[in-house]
Formats: structure tokens, sequence, C-alpha cells
């Protein structure tokens, strides 16, 4: 087993029959440290279960929806692992990296960075679409069956790797994503210093564009809170609505009212985002 491949438990908690562990291992992807938490229900100590992707926000570490999601006790009923990744490497102490909230640590944007000094780690896309799921299929008792979810920057980060791997993921469903990077604040500065000035290399990491060119058909299911910091400037979901109506691609948008951009938020309406994938996790192809 290779040294990425070797992983050191950090920490272990029963929860609702089940287990949430957090792992660190060394990521060939990043060239550092990585830590990452699953949760594993009591269905997994028997049989093989499918496996739920959750991708946080701005600012987030793997801590954040496990710690405040609610989520550990339907996923116990429902049988289904779910796995939170962190949101950017760590430790590697670039220059700039610290200095804002929406770039560098915590804020990787799950794109492959094509730009010193981000290139040598930054390369978010392979870490959660390549490496790691190679890491812990050899580790965990999970059966390939996989959807995909996130909350914000990591709501953009579930709809772009669902869009770009047409059948990989069984589900796809996000929280107050950034469905148009290319054309807010937040991802025209990350991609800018991750991607360069080409612009024409962002749309690769573009809901909105991958919905325009047909990447695929995978059905979207968003919920958006109407009283969201961020609706007008960053998150724009009237863009997806609109491109989605224009190309006759399948997508559930809920606008909730009153709900803002916090874990309030996912911790309201998590149960159907579960429930959701589970029917698609244990549906029959």
């Amino acid at each position: 087993m290779s040294i990425s491949e070797q992983l050191e438990l950090v920490s272990a908690n029963r929860s609702h029959g089940g287990w949430h562990k957090r792992y660190r291992h060394r990521s060939r992807a990043l060239d550092c440290e990585m830590t990452f938490a699953i949760y594993l229900p009591p269905q997994a100590e028997t049989q093989k279960v499918p496996l739920l992707w959750w991708l946080s926000g701005l600012t987030c570490t793997d801590e954040n929806f496990m710690q405040k999601a609610g989520a550990h006790r339907l996923a116990s009923e429902l049988g289904v692992a779910i796995l939170c990744p962190d949101t950017s490497p760590r430790g590697t102490d670039l220059a700039g990296e610290h200095d804002s909230y929406d770039l560098g640590s915590g804020a990787g944007f799950y794109v492959n960075a094509s730009q010193a000094p981000w290139s040598a780690h930054y390369r978010m896309y392979d870490y959660i679409t390549e490496e790691l799921p190679s890491v812990i299929h050899q580790h965990f008792p999970l059966n390939g069956r996989e959807s995909i979810s996130g909350h914000s920057m990591g709501g953009h980060g579930a709809l772009i790797m669902a869009l770009r791997r047409p059948g990989h993921y069984r589900s796809v469903s996000a929280f107050a994503p950034i469905v148009n990077p290319t054309q807010v604040p937040w991802g025209r500065k990350a991609f800018n210093a991750y991607l360069g000035d080409d612009i024409s290399q962002w749309s690769q990491y573009d809901a909105c564009e991958l919905v325009a060119r047909g990447a695929s058909r995978q059905p979207l299911f968003i919920d958006q809170g109407e009283a969201d910091d961020f609706l007008e400037e960053q998150l724009c979901p009237e863009r997806l609505e609109a491109v989605c109506a224009k190309h006759d691609h399948p997508l559930t948008l809920r606008r909730q009212p009153g709900y803002d951009h916090s874990y309030y938020f996912i911790a309201s309406f998590i149960d159907d985002h579960l429930r959701y994938h589970a029917e698609r996790l244990y549906a029959q192809r």
C-alpha cells in the first residue's frame, strides 16, 4: 500500500448506532497532509453501503457539516455513508494563502489550479474525483454507488462534478450553490488566481456553462434560502434556472422563504436531500 493510501485515525465517535471517524493521510494530488471525515451507518458493520459525498463551503473544514447539519440520524436509518473532505490543501503556506477568506486556505473552489504558486497544491478537482475515492474504497465497506451534495462553494463543486462526469453519481443536490462562478465576485477572484486570465479555461468549472454546452442530463435538486445575504451578488440561482429552461435540463429549484446561508438552513432541509439521494442510491438501474 502506498503512502497516500495509508490512513491515520484522528478521532472516532459513536453516533446514532454508527461511527463518525476522522482520518489523516498524505495526498499525492495536493502534496500535503489532508484530513477527511466519514460517517458509517450501523449497516456498514455487516454489509457494503452507498456513499454520499458532501462538499463544504468557504472557510469550512470537514467538521462543519458533521457537527452542525444533524445528518447522522437519518443517514443511520437509511443506511447511507457520508464522506466530508476538507475544502482546500492545508499547511502549504503559499504566498497570500491566508490573506483572505475567499482565496487560498479554506477556499479551494474544487478546481485544478494551473497557475503558480497554486498549481503545486490546489488540485481539489482531482483530489475529490480521483485520489480520495481510490483511498476510501480500499478502507471502507462501500458498494460503489455514490451521490454528491454540497453547500455554497461546495454546492458549486457538487454541480460541476456531477455535470462533468455523466453517470458517475446516482444523484446530485446543493444548498445555495454558486451556480455561475465565472460571472460573480467570489468565482472571478478565485478563478483568476487559480486558472489565470484566460477566461475560456474557466467555463469547465461553471454549472451554467456546463448545462449550456449539454455536458450532462443529470437532474439537479437545489434549495435556496430567500433571506440569504449572498443571494443577489454571488449565488444568482435565476441564471441556472434560465439556462436549464432554455436547454430543457431537469432542475428542481426550491426557494425557501426566510432562510439564510447558515447551517440552520441546511439542518432544516437536510432530511429531504438525504431521502432524495437514498432513493436513487438504492434504486435498481
